[in-house]
């Protein structure tokens, strides 16, 4: 049945061609379940392919997680789905987060439609497909009368002996998304009571007009010893867009600009309604590239995405659009 319906995910869902002016030339949507849609991307390499994993909306069965692989971070096919399986997902799980350590894959993702008892949770694996559930899941919800407990849109990255957990939360009131930090020993289970929060306070919060009551969806990377975070400004089809933010220690982090890195595009473009929910992914050659999603239709449809990340004199981060080379500049 499980090579079933692999098989059948790879002839439902590949990546997706339209008429949309100036399409990308990465441009991936899974039609599973009847409307394209994939949001929220995380890429990793693992055991000889390159693995990115999404939300996914099956309609009336809830969130899921899909997985997709690629061999030129291009082309992709949907190769399984990651369902919810313990109670506490019962209503859904999504916005992925994919980190491989000592031979295995792990995947920090939150559940879903729960409002404030959303929270984060992890699981493991051999293969990248099948996963284990961590046993005290879910690991980690901010605390502090400054958010409402709430952790959503994980992100992950090891630095200087131990693993930095980012990850969204929202006021005591559920209107300002903003954005929490946790570590844990890099040798540790992951399991809930490893994580120790290390702000009283957000790490980012929505200041820019551009930000709208939304900042989420961190992605961080380490480029010359210090850490970069691209991050989603705005809630979906405000339009969200990407910013980018610097740090040396992983806690406090300082704008590269007041302007978005990734603005939405033009009205005909694929993306006019969003340039959102980055995600960052380093090959092994040592380049980088930027995954995101966007639309054109306020959300009826939802498309995956990539540029390259290039570095310039000052060590700032800027895109690279293919086809047609467009670079896309801090302002």
């Amino acid at each position: 049945m499980i090579l079933l319906q692999i098989a059948l995910y790879a002839v439902l869902s590949v990546v997706l061609m339209s008429d949309t002016p100036e399409r990308p030339e990465m441009y991936y949507a899974d039609t599973s379940y009847g409307r394209p849609f994939a949001k929220d991307p995380d890429v990793a390499w693992f055991n000889g392919r390159c693995l990115m994993y999404y939300s996914l909306n099956r309609g009336q069965a809830g969130f899921a997680i899909g997985i997709a692989e690629s061999r030129d971070l291009v082309n992709w096919t949907k190769v399984g789905e990651v369902l919810p399986a313990a109670e506490y997902e019962t209503k859904g799980l999504a916005a992925p987060a994919a980190f491989v350590r000592d031979g295995r894959l792990h995947l920090f993702y939150q559940t879903y439609d729960n409002g404030r008892r959303d929270a984060i949770c992890h699981a493991v694996s051999q293969d990248g497909i099948h996963f284990t559930r961590n046993e005290t899941n879910p690991i980690f919800r901010p605390t502090g009368d400054w958010n409402c407990g709430r952790a959503i849109d994980a992100d992950v990255i090891e630095h200087e002996g131990r693993l930095l957990l980012y990850c969204a939360t929202r006021d005591p009131e559920m209107k300002i998304q903003m954005l929490v930090v946790a570590a844990a020993p890099a040798d540790s289970d992951y399991g809930r009571d490893q994580w120790t929060q290390l702000c009283d306070r957000p790490i980012l919060e929505p200041q820019l007009p551009w930000e709208k009551r939304c900042v989420e969806a961190p992605a961080v990377c380490r480029y010359q010893g210090r850490l970069y975070m691209f991050y989603a400004g705005g809630y979906n089809n405000e339009p969200q867009q990407i910013g980018c933010a610097v740090s040396t220690d992983g806690v406090s982090w300082k704008r590269l600009s007041d302007h978005p890195l990734l603005p939405h595009g033009q009205a005909d473009a694929w993306n006019a309604c969003e340039s959102g929910h980055p995600g960052i992914f380093e090959d092994r050659d040592g380049r980088m590239y930027l995954f995101f999603q966007g639309n054109r239709d306020n959300g009826a449809s939802w498309y995956l995405s990539m540029m390259r990340v290039a570095w310039d004199d000052a060590g700032h981060p800027y895109l690279i659009r293919q086809p047609g080379g467009q670079a896309f500049r801090l302002k």
